[in-house]
């Protein structure tokens, strides 16, 4: 049985949002939910995309500082691109570093420029009744952390995998991911950090593949390497 398969089986809830994760251990964030977890300065996360079309949307706050928080409009700048790739330093809205990317399996397709689902989207797209959504999951997520602070705003994530062309003319499409089952990437934490995990939901989009079926993504932590 593969690690994944291993998870599937052994994954439960309380995993989900847990305050000191096991390391190496794959946690398992079922389809349309979300987790937070904490990160200590030196320690990895790494996020998998278990069947290769799911959307995570992804955060980071400090713990010192919630309003401190991963930033797209900043990377953009500290950046000179909308794409992040492996070795980047991701900063936050005041310019600090919060996380480096160090490894990414994938094409390195994803986006920084949508603003995450919510209820008023969905209703935008004609759902009568309520319908799960990445905002809601990230405030749940921190919720169900001990001790994690409010957050006073829905900053813009980094939508790992998400496929959002960009025409010529600056106009945008909304496209299946080009990522394979098992794709992972891997982040570096240069603060102490809680990081927030979303299994995007959107089912009425292709955001998660042709077929717009959310599914599940796994992640695990691994210690800082001292010296």
């Amino acid at each position: 049985m593969n690690d994944i398969a291993l998870a599937n089986e052994t994954a439960r809830s309380s995993a989900l949002n847990s305050n000191t994760p096991t390391f190496h251990t794959i946690h398992k964030i079922p389809a349309r939910s979300g987790a937070a977890v904490r990160l200590k300065k030196g320690e990895f996360i790494t996020v998998i995309n278990t069947p290769g079309h799911q959307v995570c949307d992804f955060w980071a706050f400090t713990e010192t500082l919630p309003a401190q928080h991963l930033s797209m409009d900043h990377n953009h700048t500290s950046l000179g691109s909308i794409f992040p790739k492996v070795g980047d330093e991701l900063v936050s809205n005041r310019r600090e570093p919060l996380l480096t990317i160090i490894e990414d399996t994938s094409p390195g397709i994803h986006d920084t420029l949508i603003a995450c689902c919510d209820r008023r989207r969905y209703q935008q797209l004609g759902c009568v009744e309520y319908h799960d959504n990445c905002e809601d999951n990230m405030v749940n997520a921190l919720q169900n952390l001990e001790q994690a602070p409010p957050i006073p705003a829905t900053p813009a994530p980094f939508n790992l995998w998400m496929n959002v062309p960009i025409a010529q003319d600056g106009t945008t499409s909304w496209m299946a991911p080009v990522s394979a089952p098992g794709d992972k990437m891997t982040f570096r934490a240069e603060q102490d950090l809680i990081a927030v995990m979303s299994a995007c939901p959107q089912d009425v989009t292709p955001v998660n593949g042709a077929n717009c079926s959310p599914s599940e993504l796994h992640y695990s932590i691994a210690p800082a390497i001292n010296g």
